[in-house]
């Protein structure tokens, strides 16, 4: 097949288009802060919209059916653990909190995921208002938002899952700052929680890479910014690191959020499914661009920087 008949890859962005897209954005933006409630009502163990649906299904769920080999500690409101009191634990916090209730409202890992939720939208209105100057159409933003619920949704609902929830995850890691009101209880004495070691692995690559998908990317969009630097590769910062370290990032934040709610198996399995993805057809739509754009510039940047998207492996 000749390169002329070559399928282009396919790219949601319209690469070299500087123009203003107001639907676009309003699009984009108004997508993904839905996504916030909807995760929320999906993981709270109050309104069980995941639980529901997943029952619904004949499936299941640790709301409906609490695993025996998991604490029950693990269920209950985030100020249940948080507080030193040996009152008997409730789904409802005990006292107002106002505008952070229906935070308190949930357990611990729900609570990380839907934080995760907030995280990544945030971070991406971000990129759209501040980084990125490509035209970005309504039918993006749309096509954008939707696969980020759609993973989003599915992070809930596998971790909901009695079959996949990574509370079954093992070993798992005592916290000290939070308390097991149940134990307290039982025992007589206040014992710490234990949260599945893949859980905190999970929430420490969701922190890594999405700084270093932000720091990337905020060092190109300034060194672009320069007037001097007009025409210019951006090889300074991280991207010295490799051509494409912001899809680093972005693979390891996605492959640490599904960890935190369905384990290692989980989070290992997206890691990989969106770094082949990047790897097979990003990387492929910003190569052709940038030898385009940047001709002999990108040649040598290739030399010079000669990992795509792993520093020291690929």
């Amino acid at each position: 097949m000749s390169s002329s008949s070559r399928k282009k890859p396919f790219d949601l962005i319209r690469r070299g288009e500087k123009k203003p897209t107001l639907s676009g954005t309003l699009t984009f933006i108004g997508l993904r802060v839905a996504d916030v409630p909807l995760q929320h009502a999906l993981l709270s163990p109050s309104t069980r919209l995941g639980a529901n649906l997943l029952t619904s299904l004949g499936l299941r769920t640790i709301y409906t059916t609490p695993p025996p080999s998991v604490s029950p500690s693990l269920l209950l409101p985030i100020t249940n653990l948080l507080s030193s009191s040996s009152s008997p634990p409730s789904y409802c916090p005990s006292r107002s909190l106002g505008w952070m209730s229906p935070l308190a409202s949930l357990p611990p890992t729900p609570l990380l995921l839907f934080l995760m939720s907030v995280g990544s939208a945030t971070k991406q209105i971000y990129w759209h208002l501040a980084l990125s100057q490509d035209s970005f159409p309504a039918s993006a933003a749309v096509a954008v938002s939707a696969y980020n619920t759609l993973v989003n949704s599915g992070n809930a609902l596998l971790f909901l899952a009695l079959g996949s929830t990574s509370l079954l995850s093992r070993p798992s890691i005592p916290i000290p700052f939070l308390s097991n009101p149940i134990a307290a209880i039982t025992n007589g004495g206040s014992t710490a929680t234990a949260i599945p070691l893949s859980t905190l692995v999970g929430a420490a690559l969701y922190v890594v890479g999405m700084t270093i998908e932000t720091v990337s990317e905020r060092q190109r969009a300034e060194f672009k910014s320069r007037t001097e630097n007009k025409g210019r590769v951006c090889m300074q910062g991280l991207w010295r690191w490799a051509r494409h370290v912001n899809y680093l990032g972005y693979a390891l934040w996605r492959g640490g959020y599904c960890m935190v709610g369905s384990g290692w198996v989980g989070g290992l399995l997206m890691a990989l499914v969106q770094g082949w993805d990047l790897s097979q057809r990003a990387v492929a739509v910003q190569d052709e661009y940038c030898s385009n754009r940047y001709g002999e510039q990108w040649v040598r940047f290739k030399k010079e920087v000669p990992y795509r998207i792993v520093p020291g492996v690929y």
